[in-house]
């Protein structure tokens, strides 16, 4: 792993995508209301408690999978945009949904809650895989 080869640029870049994306879907006019029924019900708001450790960490998951991405990008040798999101995608398919899938039905979740998660975290890795592959 040769963090040289890491845009620095592009790794926040890819934070600030999984944020605003982050800040969408989970947002009380989309997915939040639906979410927070099942996962949250009968608590405070997620993360009221210490807000700055919950964004911190969210930022810095992001980052580790940008970083992640890029040294993936890099052995592959990917250099299109449309090569980068189809790596996305399977990494998305082949550890964020199957683990996503064990976790929310042995917590008693239901698939609907995994769709929901797993669909942020789609959005973002193919626009991760997309910007990483063409911004070097």
């Amino acid at each position: 792993m040769d963090f040289s080869s890491v845009n620095w640029l592009a790794v926040i870049a890819c934070v600030v995508i999984s944020m605003v994306s982050g800040t969408i879907w989970y947002n009380p006019k989309t997915f939040f209301p639906m979410w927070w029924k099942v996962v949250g019900a009968g608590r405070e708001q997620p993360g009221m408690n210490n807000m700055g450790m919950t964004y911190g960490l969210t930022a810095l998951a992001s980052a580790v999978q940008a970083i992640a991405m890029t040294f993936m990008l890099n052995a592959l040798e990917i250099s299109t945009a449309g090569a980068g999101a189809g790596l996305g995608f399977m990494l998305w398919l082949g550890f964020i949904a199957p683990t996503y899938l064990v976790n929310k039905l042995f917590a008693g979740h239901g698939l609907k809650i995994w769709a929901i998660e797993i669909g942020n975290h789609l959005v973002n890795f193919l626009l991760f895989g997309a910007l990483l592959a063409v911004w070097r």
